[in-house]
């Protein structure tokens, strides 16, 4: 199969990322962060989590800022949620899409939310409901899908019966997500060709974890089948709180250097991202694991279109 033209990018950094960072990140600068990452060009971003303040202490001010997030004809705003108070509280936030995350592994569902997968599942299906009362859209988000303790030990038919059943709710998308890090691109083929056999016209995002070095090399093989939707996160950051070892996501400014050099049009300027980047290493006094946004400062090489003379 040819490459796709062009690919549209989420990115989660907003949420997935800042989720991750003891330090409190003021509402100014999440703020700040999501408007370049939308001046930028990003035609999605996951811009907060409505979760318990308890468990994720970075979201407290989710509400806070989605009501000060400038007004974009050409940007969804989603936000996560994992109960139907999350639902009711992404409608209320006046958001147009809210994206929903539940475990595909048994195990993982219990470690993550005391409840097996099949309990998982109907608690989704209500929350897919209830956000089309409410007029929104829903994207679908499916943890773990390429394995939690090893490669490829989640089940392959539970991955692809959940799928089916999920598109046939009428969501916007469905995720894919190697929330460990496990997957590989021979992984990433047979498990994505297998999801799209039964899924329709759903959309598929992946959602990728850089753990072991093989995000990009995902995301080739995923652009192979036909993917032409993925999350990414500025400077690669994030990981999963409720998974040790989990590191950041795919970097927003690499996968885009790696689509330009392939051909296919994102619409997305890295440099504006990386200055956003940069804003964020310099407020948690950190390095993210991403490498482009770093690029210029670290070799000493001219900013592009300055002189070099």
């Amino acid at each position: 199969m040819s490459l796709p033209q062009s690919v549209a990018l989420c990115d989660v950094g907003p949420r997935d990322g800042f989720q991750f960072e003891d330090q409190f990140i003021p509402t100014d600068l999440k703020v700040e962060t999501i408007t370049a990452l939308a001046d930028a060009g990003l035609p999605r971003i996951q811009v907060a989590s409505f979760v318990h303040p308890k468990w994720v202490p970075q979201m407290k001010d989710a509400e806070a800022v989605c009501e000060r997030l400038p007004e974009r004809d050409d940007v969804t705003y989603a936000g996560l949620a994992l109960n139907q108070r999350g639902v009711e509280r992404a409608h209320a936030a006046d958001l147009s899409q809210v994206d929903l995350s539940i475990a595909t592994h048994d195990q993982h569902s219990q470690d993550n939310a005391n409840r097996t997968v099949d309990e998982a599942v109907a608690q989704a299906e209500d929350m897919v409901r209830l956000a089309h009362e409410q007029g929104l859209d829903v994207q679908m988000g499916f943890q773990t899908v390429f394995g939690y303790r090893a490669p490829g030990d989640t089940p392959l038919d539970q991955v692809v019966d959940m799928s089916r059943h999920f598109a046939d709710l009428g969501i916007e998308s469905l995720s894919l997500a190697d929330s460990t890090g496990l997957a590989n691109p021979r992984m990433i083929k047979a498990r994505v060709r297998a999801v799209r056999d039964v899924v329709g016209g759903t959309p598929l995002v992946l959602h990728l974890h850089d753990t072991r070095g093989l995000g990009l090399a995902n995301v080739y093989a995923a652009l192979q089948c036909g993917v032409d939707r993925f999350d990414t996160s500025l400077a690669g950051m994030g990981g999963c709180p409720f998974i040790d070892g989990a590191t950041g996501n795919i970097a927003t400014e690499d996968t885009t250097y790696l689509l330009e050099g392939l051909g296919i049009d994102t619409g997305v300027d890295r440099t504006v991202v990386g200055r956003a980047s940069a804003r964020l290493e310099s407020f948690l006094e950190k390095e993210f694991p991403g490498k482009l946004h770093r690029l210029p400062r670290r070799t000493g090489a001219p900013e592009a279109g300055a002189s070099s003379e």
